[in-house]
């Protein structure tokens, strides 16, 4: 054996039985935690954390990156408790002394993915070696960003996803532009809503009222035979619409708290946002009504539009991440992983659908590969995953069949099979949004200690190297 190779060997063993302190980040230590210093790693740790979870991480994120920089500047066994609008953290020094505590209100989650990004580097930064001096003022000057886009540029991105969506069922140009104006409307209507500061759930109900308003007027001009409305379908307008009401609903989110055991947090997730769906559907609900009172209808669609053609599908599915990408705040790395990884999730939708498997466990598959992939590539592109697979999945929700089951028990004469014509789309989207979430999560854990394999394997090879 040669000299070389007899050294690699014994650096190999050498390192399986004793640690090489030459790998340490030369983090700055506090050889005496007085209570001044104590104070002032909890709260940059909490304010990292609480900003995290503001603008999209999941609770458990949120928690390591609190846990992880108060370890880094010397804290261990401190306690963190992460619910739906407030994050506390506790630290002990020992059994004579009073315990550190201090709490965050989060006052409104607001996706902002570019920020989320840069926290996540942040937290990095400090585990390589970052002084806590240095590290409060890189958060401040994080902390005070604003977010990426002007508002004009989030509502145009809002009303550019309904096109992805319209493009997604193979929907004629004519229907393309009727979409991209209704949701425009109601972009405005929504954006004007929350300068005024009204609740959200008023704002769905307003947007979906609009959109479903302008399909009526739709509707009714073609009904009346006027060019070039009368091949008009004003259920893809509504159906294209709903996707985008429901585009940024945290279902991925909810979902991963549930399992992560945060069960409060994902309670308060759940409910909101089965109060934002409620707030759609009694927007269209008032909406048709409105235009019943009138005397104009919408014709329900016989049976489900199917998507359009392969090139169809996946153009509508990236335009729809990139709107989404958009209008959460992301950068360019986010936006072109995301456009990625939705034709991932819309390819594998469409090839298990061909396996003739139901549309909810297609849509799961659709969901696990795009999460799994974008699990893979976010450490080394430097994106937040949570960021690229809520982008990824929203081209697979049913907004055409919750819109045909409203339009069922709207249109119903009352009798128990007329309501059951309507509820059995509902039960249908259901199935689809569960599958999401199920799926999304799941390939989230199962990508993660893959990720983390490689990423050891990556760095024992650097070391070989060096």
């Amino acid at each position: 054996m040669s000299p070389e190779r007899e050294w690699r060997l014994l650096t190999s063993v050498r390192r399986a039985i004793r640690t090489d302190p030459s790998q340490v980040a030369l983090t700055e230590a506090y050889p005496v935690l007085n209570e001044t210093v104590v104070v002032k790693i909890l709260d940059l740790a909490l304010r990292v954390g609480e900003s995290m979870f503001a603008v999209g991480a999941s609770a458990h994120d949120a928690t390591f990156a609190i846990t992880r920089i108060s370890q880094v500047y010397g804290l261990t066994g401190v306690q963190v408790e992460v619910t739906f609008n407030a994050i506390s953290v506790s630290y002990h020094r020992g059994e004579e002394d009073w315990p550190t505590t201090l709490l965050r209100v989060v006052r409104a989650a607001s996706p902002d993915h570019a920020k989320l990004q840069r926290l996540q580097a942040l937290v990095v930064d400090i585990t390589d070696g970052m002084e806590l001096s240095q590290a409060r003022i890189a958060f401040r000057i994080i902390r005070r960003t604003p977010f990426l886009y002007r508002p004009i540029v989030v509502i145009v991105a809002r009303a550019l996803l309904t096109v992805g969506a319209a493009i997604l069922f193979g929907a004629s140009p004519l229907i393309i532009l009727l979409t991209f104006i209704s949701a425009l409307c109601a972009a405005f209507t929504q954006a004007g809503l929350a300068r005024l500061q009204v609740p959200s759930f008023f704002s769905q109900i307003a947007g979906a009222f609009v959109i479903t308003a302008f399909a009526t007027v739709v509707s009714a001009l073609g009904a009346a035979g006027i060019e070039p409305f009368t091949d008009v379908q004003p259920s893809i307008i509504v159906a294209s619409g709903i996707v985008l009401m429901l585009s940024g609903l945290t279902v991925v989110s909810a979902a991963q708290d549930a399992i992560d055991g945060f069960a409060l947090t994902a309670v308060g997730r759940i409910l909101d946002l089965t109060m934002q769906t409620v707030g759609v559907v009694l927007g269209i609900l008032i909406g048709l009504e409105v235009a019943r009172l009138f005397g104009f209808s919408v014709a329900l669609p016989n049976d489900a539009l199917p998507f359009g053609s392969l090139p169809s599908q996946i153009a509508g599915a990236a335009i729809i991440a990139v709107a989404v990408a958009l209008f959460n705040g992301a950068g360019m790395r986010i936006i072109l992983v995301s456009a990625m990884l939705s034709v991932i999730a819309i390819l594998g939708y469409t090839f298990t659908l061909l396996l003739d498997i139901h549309v909810g466990a297609a849509s799961a598959v659709g969901a696990l590969l795009a999460s799994f992939v974008g699990i893979l590539i976010a450490r080394n592109l430097h994106v937040p995953s949570v960021a690229v697979t809520t982008a990824a999945i929203v081209p697979l929700v049913p907004g055409l069949t919750v819109f045909r089951g409203l339009l069922g028990i709207v249109d119903s004469d009352g009798t128990a099979e007329g309501m059951l014509v309507g509820i059995s789309p509902l039960v249908l989207a259901g199935t689809i949004g569960v599958g999401l979430a199920a799926g999304a999560s799941l390939g989230l854990y199962l990508g993660t200690p893959i990720r983390e394999t490689l990423a050891s394997v990556a760095k024992s090879r650097a070391r070989v190297r060096r």
